[in-house]
Order: structure tokens, then sequence, then C-alpha cells
């Protein structure tokens, strides 16, 4: 199989960088039919940053009005697919770095079945260079 790798719209929030946060975060989603393709969190000064990647940008907007979450404006990520193998992701990194793109953050894991999938991103002034230098869709 290929590498696909396609744009994606996803939202951002600083939560309280504590234990159960992330799983009321997820667990209210969840109760409002909020899918999402990827999630992701780390520490920053102090608090938590934590990206949310939904599926259906309309739907998770309305469950995060009605739950009270403050995120970000809609931004876009990249995430990519494909056969796992060695170098699986240098690809990827190779072809930005050669087009002067820095890639901001990425997270990448194997996910069984000889597959792996990638979340990445790019400055929002890249995005639209990057699609081209991706192909991404």
């Amino acid at each position: 199989m290929a590498t696909t790798i396609r744009k994606a719209h996803y939202f951002s929030m600083r939560t309280p960088n504590r234990a159960g946060q992330g799983a009321r975060l997820l667990n209210g989603l969840a109760a409002h039919g909020v899918n999402l393709r990827a999630f992701t969190g780390f520490p920053n000064a102090g608090r938590a940053q934590v990206d949310f990647i939904p599926y259906d940008v309309a739907k998770f907007t309305r469950a995060a009005r009605k739950l009270g979450f403050k995120v970000s404006k809609k931004k876009t990520v990249f995430l990519a697919q494909g056969t796992d193998k060695a170098g699986a992701v240098a690809g990827i990194c190779s072809r930005l770095a050669k087009a002067g793109i820095n890639m901001v953050a990425m997270d990448a894991v194997a996910a069984g079945g000889a597959r792996f999938g990638a979340i990445f991103w790019v400055k929002q002034r890249d995005v639209a260079r990057a699609a081209r230098v991706l192909r991404a869709r």
C-alpha cells in the first residue's frame, strides 16, 4: 500500500495538567457522539495542550460549545497512512526539508498489520505549499 497523505482540521485547547483531564474531555465528546481521527496531548507551560482531530468538524464544534471547551479556531494538520517499513516517515520529512518547510511536530505509530499512521504539523502559513510538495488531498 502506498503512503497517502491528507489534510484534516484540528482544534487545540489548554487544560490543567492533572490526572483525569484527558478522560474528562474524551468522555464528554464521546457522550455527544464525537469520533476522533486522532487526539494528542503534551505539557505546555505548566498546563497541558490537547489537540482534537475530529471526523466531523460540525459535530465536534457543537459538542465542544455544549461542553464549555475553549478550543482554538479550526487549523490544518496532515495525516499520513501507509505500509509500515523502516523509514516509513523519513520520506515525508525529507520532502518537506528539501522544500525548506519546517515540520513543527509529528506523532507516528506502527498500527499493526504492517501499517503505520502519523499526524504532523507545519506552520499554518506553510500548509498550502506543504500540501503541494506532499501531494496531500
